[in-house]
C-alpha cells in the first residue's frame, strides 16, 4: 500500500498566499463588482520593456527556422546567458564565472530545491520573519520537527525587529545552514556592508552554509555603496555561500520564469566543490531548462539597452513606495523598509492581530495586503504591503486606506477595541 510522505501531514493545509487568494476570492464573490486593490502577493504589473519583447520576436523568429531552431538546451543554461550574467556581476567588481552560474525558471525553486542536497539531520537556521519558502521546502523534508506556538521546533529563528534593527544576530551555536535574504522579504530592510561582511567571517569559521537570496538587489538605492548587491563583495563568500537571483523583479519576468544560482565551485561546505558537483547532477536528472526563447529575453534584459530600460521600471515601484510610506506615516503608523526594496513592514494600529488588520484593510478598504504572522513568529503585529501595483492604483488605495483609517479612529472602530 502506498505511504505518503508523513512530513507533508505536518504542513498547514495551505501556502501563505494561497490563503490570501482563497480570501479574497470570498470577497469578491460577497462583493461582486468591487475593485479589490492587490499589494499582497509580490506581482509585478508594468509591462516588459522594448528590447525584452524585441528579443522574444526576434527568438520566435529562430523557432520557426530550420537553421535557428532549438531543441532541449543545456540543463544549466545557453551560454550567452551566462556570460552576460558574469558581465554584470563584474561591472561591480566581482568575479563570477559563468560555469558557476546555473539558470532556472524560479529562484523560489532552486531555493526550495536546494535543501535536496542536505543530509535529513542538518540544522537550519532562518532570519524571523522569513520566506516562507526557506522553511516549508525543510519542513517537507523532514528538518522542521514539530509545530508549536512559536514556529517549528526543528527550525533555529533568528529575530529581526525594530530593536535590533531587523538585523540578525550570529546565534552561540552554530547551525549547519542560514538562510540569508538582502533588501529583505517581508521587512524590505537591507544589511549593510559591515552586517554581512561579520557573517562571512562567521560561516568561514564554522563551516556554515549562507544561502543568500538577493532577489531584490536591483531595488537598493546607495550611493555610498555601503549596502552590497552580491554577499561576493564580501572577500571569502565564495567559499561559504551559493547566492540566489531572479529576473522576476529585475526585468517584469513573473510571467516569463526566468532566474539563476550562483554555485562556486571553491565552496568549501560539504567539501570543496562537492555542492557544485551535486547541485549540477540534480538539475541534469530533475530539470531540462529553461526555454531557449526565455533566456535571449533575459540576455536582453542584462544588455546595457536593457538595464537601462528596465531601471526606469523599477523606478516606477521605488516612486510607489515613497509614496506609501509618506502616506502611512503621515497616518500616524509606524513603517520600515521601502528605499532599498519593494516591501514596507508596517506595524498594526492598537496592538491588532496581523490577520485582523488584514482583514479591515479588505473589508473597508478593498485593499489586500500580506498578514505578518505568516511569515513567522516575529511577524505578528505587522503586515507587509508590495509597491508593485501601478501609479494609479497605488495613489487610491492609498486614499481608501487614509479614508478607512481615519473614519475607523473616528468612530472608535470595533476593529481597534
Amino acid at each position: 500500500m502506498l505511504r505518503t510522505n508523513p512530513h507533508y501531514a505536518r504542513m498547514g493545509k495551505s501556502y501563505l498566499f494561497a490563503e490570501i487568494a482563497h480570501r479574497v476570492a470570498a470577497f469578491r464573490k460577497a462583493h461582486p463588482g468591487t475593485d479589490v486593490i492587490s499589494m499582497g502577493i509580490g506581482d509585478v504589473t508594468q509591462p516588459l520593456v522594448p528590447s525584452v519583447i524585441r528579443a522574444l520576436h526576434a527568438a520566435v523568429n529562430d523557432m520557426g527556422s530550420p537553421e535557428g531552431f532549438h531543441g532541449y538546451g543545456p540543463e544549466q543554461g545557453y551560454a550567452f546567458l551566462r556570460e552576460a550574467i558574469a558581465l554584470e556581476y563584474a561591472a561591480r567588481g566581482v568575479s563570477v564565472s559563468p560555469d558557476d552560474i546555473f539558470i532556472s525558471d524560479g529562484a523560489k525553486c532552486d531555493l526550495g530545491n536546494f535543501q535536496e542536497l542536505f543530509a535529513p539531520d542538518v540544522s537550519i537556521a532562518v532570519t524571523d520573519p522569513v520566506y516562507p519558502v526557506y522553511v516549508d521546502s525543510n519542513c517537507m523534508a523532514g528538518r522542521g520537527g514539530t509545530w508549536t506556538e512559536h514556529g517549528w521546533s526543528g527550525i533555529r529563528y533568528l529575530p529581526c525587529t525594530a530593536e535590533n534593527g531587523f538585523t540578525p544576530v550570529p546565534p552561540e551555536k552554530t547551525p549547519d545552514v542560514l538562510y540569508l535574504c538582502s533588501p529583505n522579504n517581508p521587512t524590505g530592510t537591507a544589511l549593510d556592508r559591515a552586517s554581512l561582511s561579520e557573517w562571512v567571517r562567521y560561516a568561514r569559521s564554522s563551516g556554515m552554509l549562507i544561502m543568500f537570496d538577493s532577489a531584490y538587489e536591483c531595488f537598493i538605492d546607495d550611493t555610498k555603496g555601503d549596502i552590497p548587491h552580491s554577499i561576493y563583495e564580501i572577500p571569502g563568500a565564495d567559499e561559504v555561500a551559493v547566492e540566489f537571483r531572479s529576473f522576476s523583479k529585475s526585468a517584469g519576468f513573473t510571467g516569463l520564469r526566468c532566474a539563476y544560482a550562483v554555485v562556486p565551485a571553491g565552496l568549501k561546505a560539504g567539501g570543496k566543490g562537492r555542492l557544485h558537483d551535486m547541485w549540477a547532477r540534480r538539475q541534469t536528472t530533475k530539470y531540462n531548462g529553461c526555454p531557449y526563447i526565455v533566456q535571449k529575453a533575459a540576455e536582453a534584459a542584462c544588455s546595457p539597452e536593457g538595464r537601462g530600460e528596465t531601471a526606469a521600471v523599477v523606478n516606477i515601484y521605488r516612486n510607489n513606495a515613497a509614496l506609501m510610506r509618506a502616506t502611512l506615516n503621515a497616518l500616524g503608523l509606524t513603517v520600515y523598509g521601502g528605499i532599498h526594496a519593494p516591501y514596507l513592514w508596517v506595524r498594526t494600529p492598537h496592538s491588532m492581530n496581523s490577520w485582523d488588520f488584514f482583514q479591515f484593510l479588505l473589508d473597508r478598504a478593498a485593499v489586500v495586503c500580506t498578514p505578518g504572522s505568516g511569515f513567522g513568529p516575529s511577524g505578528e503585529g505587522y503586515v507587509r504591503l508590495t509597491a508593485f501595483s501601478s501609479p494609479a492604483d497605488t495613489r487610491e488605495a492609498m486614499t481608501r486606506l487614509t479614508d478607512a483609517l481615519k473614519q475607523a479612529l473616528e468612530q472608535f472602530d470595533f476593529y481597534f477595541i
